[in-house]
């Protein structure tokens, strides 16, 4: 099998984790698993969303919760922007780097920002400008990168077409995301060596959501194409509101231990991941669907 010696893991339970849950969360529980997670060997992070509260009101707390958290210099804190509103509020609170989000499928972008997929690139153009101009990180997230819950299978060309067309625009990371959790590992594999046959600027990540409990799977077909950088969630938190039916993305602390199995490095703990699990649990009333967190509380019995 064809493994990378090190993989590197983007933690996005803070945000894409925590957005979906029906109930508010107070802000000081979201920074005390903020700092939680500062401990545990990650390097990265999105910390938050500048949305609007009518939309997504979970993430109504941005300002407080980035004054809040202890911010380590070695760690990158992202904040997710939907338009040049968000960017300057990020701004604003010195947020040094920014997670946009097009969904390669028109239906789900419309019902996310009420644009079509070209309007909303078309909108972050200048944001990137602005942003680079800055010194300012940009993380491109292509949403339903495989499947869209209201058009069925996306044409990989749309994606291909929209990589190369960000990778143009000067973007620092290209997130390729299984929205809704329903790619397979040939779909994933394929896709990924078609990118990765090309030539980018822009590193390549890839997001999976574990509707179908494919996600680790998915993981190790994208291994193989080269693909080294994976967004996790804390606890397998996450779902996306504008994706009905979406499960939580692929638990941080299942694929630390599967990579560290396999003996691929990350510089993550693994028990200072469970003890983020442990804050997680109560700000949910959903079960959590990570394995190896269940396994250590068995054990520990």
């Amino acid at each position: 099998m064809k493994l990378p010696k090190k993989v590197e893991i983007i933690e996005v339970g803070p945000r894409d984790g925590l957005q979906n849950e029906a109930n508010f969360i107070p802000t000081e529980q979201k920074i005390a698993l903020i700092n939680a997670l500062n401990k545990t060997g990650l390097k990265r992070m999105e910390a938050t969303s500048f949305v609007h509260p009518v939309y997504v009101p979970q993430m109504k707390d941005a300002k407080e919760v980035l004054e809040g958290i202890e911010q380590v210099p070695s760690i990158q804190y992202m904040a997710l922007i939907p338009n040049t509103k968000g960017y300057e509020l990020a701004i604003e609170n010195d947020v040094q780097a920014l997670s946009l989000v097009v969904g390669a499928s028109d239906s789900f972008n419309l019902k996310n920002v009420k644009m079509t997929r070209e309007d909303s690139i078309k909108n972050f153009e200048s944001i990137i400008d602005k942003a680079i101009e800055n010194g300012v990180f940009i993380r491109y997230n292509i949403a339903t990168s495989f499947w869209c819950p209201y058009e069925g299978k996306v044409d990989s060309s749309v994606v291909l077409e929209m990589v190369e067309r960000i990778d143009r625009l000067g973007v620092d990371e290209i997130v390729i995301c299984d929205t809704i959790g329903r790619a397979n590992p040939a779909q994933v594999y394929d896709l990924f060596q078609q990118i990765s046959s090309r030539q980018h600027k822009a590193v390549i990540t890839a997001h999976f959501h574990d509707t179908y409990g494919l996600a680790q799977a998915n993981i190790i077909a994208a291994l193989q194409t080269g693909v080294t950088r994976f967004d996790t969630s804390i606890g397998g938190l996450g779902g996306c509101p504008f994706a009905p039916g979406a499960a939580g993305n692929v638990a941080t602390e299942d694929v630390v231990f599967m990579l560290q199995e396999l003996g691929i490095e990350t510089g993550i703990d693994l028990q200072s991941l469970l003890a983020c699990v442990e804050l997680v649990r109560p700000l949910t009333i959903r079960e959590l669907t990570g394995h190896f967190h269940k396994v250590n509380v068995y054990q520990n019995t």
